[in-house]
């Protein structure tokens, strides 16, 4: 199936989920991750990779968890104080009370598996990302779904 790119939107979108990863108090290097969902064209949740409601992030512990275990980029997802930016999206919609079914989301970095899993069964319909994640088997998981996703070239 071939990605037909939307120049006005998907590009606008994906402004937006790059504005809402600077919003991440991740401390890893490139690991700030925005996420966008959006529905007929209608934002209707964002989301950050950070810290639960409560508990202190790497930011304000002053080290990343992972990085002082020496945990691998793609690897140990459970080993982190964030929640992913995907995950904080699905969960921001469901807690307003608004269905992601036929939604697209939009997210700076390709999703990990256990977001993949997440976001097929939220019912999401097309994923768009930047930048790859070393996460093989999340890639294998969308070609075994119905869930469209392809990842959106840089604009030029």
């Amino acid at each position: 199936m071939e990605n037909k790119i939307d120049e006005k939107w998907d590009y606008r979108f994906m402004d937006i989920a790059k504005q809402v990863a600077t919003w991440s108090s991740c401390v890893r290097a490139g690991r700030q991750v925005g996420a966008v969902i959006v529905k007929n064209k209608r934002i209707i949740a964002t989301g950050y990779n950070g810290a639960p409601s409560g508990i202190a992030n790497c930011k304000e512990r002053g080290f990343c968890m992972r990085d002082k275990l020496g945990i691998q980029s793609g690897t140990r997802a459970e080993m982190c104080y964030a929640i992913h930016a995907e995950q904080n999206a699905v969960v921001q919609a469901a807690r307003m009370g608004i269905s992601v079914e036929g939604a697209t989301i939009y997210v700076t970095h390709q999703p990990c598996s256990v977001c993949t899993r997440i976001l097929i069964n939220s019912g999401i319909k097309k994923i768009i990302y930047l930048a790859p994640y070393p996460d093989e088997f999340s890639l294998n998981l969308l070609a075994e779904s119905d869930v469209e996703c392809f990842q959106l070239p840089e604009k030029k």
